[in-house]
């Protein structure tokens, strides 16, 4: 047993987390769903059963995590935690973008200069071609007289 605070203990028994009141057990979930563990150790928070530090202290997870698991409850309830995060659309290459990039890069335009053009990233248009949104035709170096 691993003491939260002088009332609140854990343990870990078989793949699965128990945590106890007094010896009570009160709520158990397996050792890998994050989202229980965050769900039950902020309701502990927000109830005032334990304080952040306590359970920073007692987990090994930092401070920062347990404040955003805390304000995720307190915000969205318990049904937050177990939300698909929404993915991220990307938005600045458009399939016109994209059109006028591979156009570019047919013409045999470098990454840099279509990036200035057209007001996107580098990084992005590297993406592109990395996933192959986009085919960059490799260039050949000259080879180097003696």
């Amino acid at each position: 047993m691993t003491l939260i605070t002088s009332e609140l203990a854990f343990q870990c028994r078989e793949g699965t987390v128990y945590y106890f009141n007094g010896q009570l057990p009160v709520f158990s979930h397996a050792r890998g769903d994050v989202a229980s563990f965050r769900l039950f150790t902020s309701q502990l928070i927000v109830n005032g059963t334990a304080t952040q530090g306590q359970i920073v202290a007692a987990f090994g997870v930092s401070l920062t995590t347990v404040k955003r698991t805390v304000k995720l409850l307190r915000e969205r309830g318990a049904g937050g935690f177990f939300v698909p995060r929404a993915k991220r659309e990307g938005s600045k290459l458009t399939p016109e973008r994209l059109g006028e990039a591979q156009r570019r890069l047919n013409n045999g335009e470098g990454v840099s200069a279509i990036s200035a053009a057209l007001g996107v990233l580098k990084t992005t248009l590297h993406k592109a071609i990395d996933d192959g949104r986009l085919v960059q035709k490799k260039r050949r170096r000259p080879i180097p007289s003696p």
